[in-house]
C-alpha cells in the first residue's frame, strides 16, 4: 500500500479531476467513501443534486474564514493511497477505515478532535482512493503534520499486515524525491515518458560518473545540454548549483529549476564534493588512467573488471564504510556502462542503473573510504566512448556484465543483512536487468566458444575435466553438465596454446571468488580466465580462424602462427598432452 502526499492551491481543480473521467477514461463510479462529517460532505458522484462547487466550498470554509494574509498559499493536502499489484480489492468500508487511519496518523484529523481539518476520501477505481484535506483546522490553526509522509508509510505497513495485503518495504528517508502528481500530469500533457525531475536526476548522475573534478562535472552538465546555474559566494566559491531542462518553463515563462538536493540526497554539491575527494580517479595503480589515455572500448571494459570484482569482495566483508563507498563507485560504473552500451543491451542497462541508484544510498556514510579504483574504471569507460555490440567489444561487455551481476547480488545481501529493505530490493531488480543484458551480450561469443570446445579431441576434453576436478572437486560434475562447459574447455585450450598452465590458471580463477552466487559458474570462470590470461574476449569462428591462418601462411610462409595472447603463467610444455590418469 503506497501513500503519496503532495500539496496544491486549487481545491476545485483537484476535485474536478477526481470526479471526472480521467485522462484516459479510467475513472469509474467516483464517489465518497469517507469524510470528516459525512452528513456535511455533499457527494457529486452519488447525489444528483450535489455539485463540485458545493463540496469545494465546504472543504475550503475554514481557510476562507481567515484573513487573506493568514491563508496558506498551498492549502490543499492530497494523498492517493494505492494497493500493490496483485492485492485483493478492498470494499468501500475497508477503504473508509484506511482513510480514517491515515488522516489520524498524519495529523490531519486525529481521532476525537472536533476542530481538526476537513477532509474527504474519493474512490474512482478498484485499487486506490484519494484523500483530500484543507490545511486549516476549524479553530484556524494549522495541523501538526511534521513528517506526515513517514507516518503515512508506517500506518500503511500496519494496515497491510492487518488486512492481509502485500507488506511493502518501508522507507528510510534516503530515497530520491518522487515527482509530484502535478509534474506527472504535465509530463503526460507534453508527451514526455518521464518527468523533468527524473530526466535531470539521471543526467546529473551520468555527468558525475567517473568525473575527476568539480569543474569536469559542471562541464559535463553543460555538454549534456542542461541549463546550469551555480550559486557563487562573494568570495568566489561555489555554494551550490541548480539545473533545468531547456524548454521546461512555468506559467510565467521562467525555467523550472531543481537544486541537486531536490533531485536526490546524494546529488547536493557538498555530497558531490565528498564523493570527489574520497574517490578521485587518476592515481589508482590498479587501473592506469593517470596520463588520460583514451583506451578502446573493449580494453576499458576489461580493465574495469578487477575493480568491480574488488567491490563485490569488499561487500562480503564487515567494513560498512568501505562497502558503502564501493556501492557508490559501482553505481557510477554501472552508469558509465549504460551510457556507452550498444543498442542491443542499452535498454536493460539503463533500467539496471536506475534501479541500482537506490542501492547506493543508505545512512551508512563513507567519507573516509577509498573507491578510486572503481571510479577510475567508470572514467575510463566514459572516455572510451560507445562500444559495439559485436566482436571484441561485445565480448568485453559480456565480461564486465558477468562481474556486475555478482556486484548487484553482493549489494542485495549487504543491504538485507542491515535491514535496508528498499535498497536490497533495488539491488535485486538491478541484478535481474543485468542478467538480461549479460545474456544478450554473451550470446554470440559464448556460442562460438562452445562450438570450439565441442570440436576439441576427447582426450583433451578429459584432461581439462581432470583439471576442473582438481580445482573444484565438489562442483566439477555439476559444472560439466552446465551449457557453458564447452566454452570453459575451449578457454582452457586457448590459454594452454598461448603458453599458460591450465591447472594453475584455473586454480587462480577459482581462488578469486565469488562463485557461490553465480547463475552459471562456467560463465564466470570463462571470463575470469580470459582476463587473467589476457586472451581475446571472443573466439573467431572455425572458418574465420582457418581463413586467417591460411592468409598468414601465404603472407609469411616461414613464420609460425602468432600467439593469441601474451603468456603470463607459462607451462614448460605448451603443447597438448594426453589425458592424465
Amino acid at each position: 500500500m503506497v501513500p503519496d502526499i503532495s500539496t496544491g492551491s486549487r481545491t476545485y481543480g483537484l476535485l474536478n479531476y477526481l470526479y471526472g473521467p480521467g485522462r484516459r477514461e479510467e475513472h469509474t463510479d467516483p464517489h465518497l467513501v469517507a469524510a470528516w462529517m459525512p452528513e456535511l460532505a455533499p457527494d457529486p458522484g452519488r447525489d444528483p443534486s450535489a455539485t463540485l462547487k458545493q463540496l469545494t466550498d465546504r472543504l475550503d470554509l475554514p481557510v476562507l474564514a481567515l484573513p487573506k494574509d493568514r491563508r496558506p498559499a498551498r492549502h490543499v493536502w492530497h494523498c492517493p493511497v494505492r494497493t500493490a499489484p496483485g492485492d485483493r480489492h478492498l470494499t468501500d468500508a475497508e477503504w473508509a477505515e484506511v482513510a480514517r487511519r491515515i488522516v489520524h496518523a498524519t495529523g490531519i484529523a486525529e481521532y476525537g478532535d472536533d476542530k481538526a481539518c476537513r477532509w474527504i476520501a474519493v474512490r474512482h477505481a478498484d485499487d486506490h482512493i484519494h484523500l483530500v484535506a484543507t490545511l486549516k483546522r476549524e479553530d484556524g490553526r494549522s495541523p501538526r503534520r511534521h513528517e506526515d509522509g513517514i507516518r503515512a508509510q508506517a500506518e500503511c505497513r500496519k494496515i497491510e499486515q492487518e488486512f492481509g495485503l502485500q507488506i511493502l518495504n518501508g522507507g528510510d528517508r534516503t530515497a530520491a524525491q518522487r515527482p509530484t502528481s502535478a509534474e506527472r500530469s504535465k509530463a503526460e500533457r507534453t508527451g514526455r515518458t518521464e518527468t523533468p525531475r527524473e530526466t535531470l536526476r539521471e543526467s546529473v548522475r551520468h555527468a558525475l560518473a567517473g568525473a575527476a573534478s568539480e569543474e569536469e562535472f559542471f562541464h559535463r552538465l553543460a555538454e549534456a545540454g542542461l541549463r546550469v546555474e551555480q550559486r557563487i559566494a562573494p568570495s568566489g566559491d561555489t555554494l551550490g548549483y541548480k539545473v533545468a531542462l531547456p524548454g521546461d518553463r512555468n506559467r510565467d515563462g521562467e525555467p523550472i529549476w531543481f537544486s541537486g538536493s531536490k533531485l536526490a540526497p546524494d546529488l547536493s554539491l557538498p555530497r558531490i564534493r565528498q564523493r570527489l575527494d574520497a574517490g578521485r580517479p587518476g592515481d589508482e595503480p590498479v587501473i592506469d588512467h593517470g596520463d588520460e589515455r583514451v583506451l578502446p572500448p573493449a580494453r576499458a571494459r576489461r580493465q574495469a573488471v578487477p575493480a568491480a570484482e574488488r567491490a563485490a569482495l569488499i561487500l562480503h566483508e564487515n567494513d560498512d564504510e568501505d562497502s558503502a563507498a564501493q556501492l557508490v563507485g559501482a553505481g557510477e560504473l554501472l552508469d558509465a556502462i549504460a551510457q556507452t552500451a550498444p543498442a542491443s543491451t542499452r535498454k536493460e542497462l539503463v533500467e539496471a542503473a536506475r534501479a541500482f541508484e537506490r542501492a547506493t544510498r543508505s545512512h551508512v556514510r563513507a567519507e573516509r573510504a577509498d573507491n578510486r579504483a572503481v571510479r577510475a574504471a567508470a572514467r575510463g569507460i566514459i572516455r572510451a566512448g560507445n562500444a559495439l555490440g559485436k566482436g571484441e567489444d561485445g565480448g568485453a561487455t559480456a565480461m564486465v556484465l558477468s562481474t556486475m551481476v555478482l556486484v548487484a547480488i553482493a549489494a542485495a545481501r549487504w543491504h538485507s543483512a542491515r535491514g535496508h529493505a528498499q535498497q536490497a530490493a533495488a539491488a535485486q531488480r538491478a541484478a535481474q536487468h543485468l542478467r538480461s543484458a549479460y545474456r544478450s551480450a554473451a550470446a554470440a561469443p559464448m556460442n562460438t566458444m562452445r562450438e570450439h570446445g565441442r570440436h576439441l579431441p576427447e582426450p583433451v576434453r578429459e584432461r581439462y575435466a581432470d583439471t576442473l576436478e582438481t580445482a573444484l572437486p565438489d562442483q566439477a560434475d555439476a559444472i560439466r553438465h552446465e551449457p557453458g562447459w564447452d566454452a570453459l574447455a575451449a578457454t582452457l585450450d586457448q590459454a594452454e596454446r598461448a603458453g599458460h598452465d591450465p591447472d594453475a590458471l584455473l586454480q587462480q580463477a577459482v581462488e578469486w571468488r565469488e562463485l557461490e552466487t553465480a547463475d552459471s559458474v562456467t560463465d564466470v570462470l570463462v571470463w575470469r580466465l580470459r582476463r587473467i590470461a589476457n586472451l581475446p574476449a571472443t573466439v573467431a569462428p572455425p572458418r574465420a580462424r582457418a581463413d586467417m591462418q591460411a592468409a598468414q601462411s601465404r603472407s609469411h610462409p616461414s613464420l609460425p602462427p602468432a600467439p593469441e595472447a601474451p603468456a603470463v603463467a607459462h607451462r614448460a610444455d605448451p603443447h597438448p598432452r594426453g589425458p592424465r590418469r
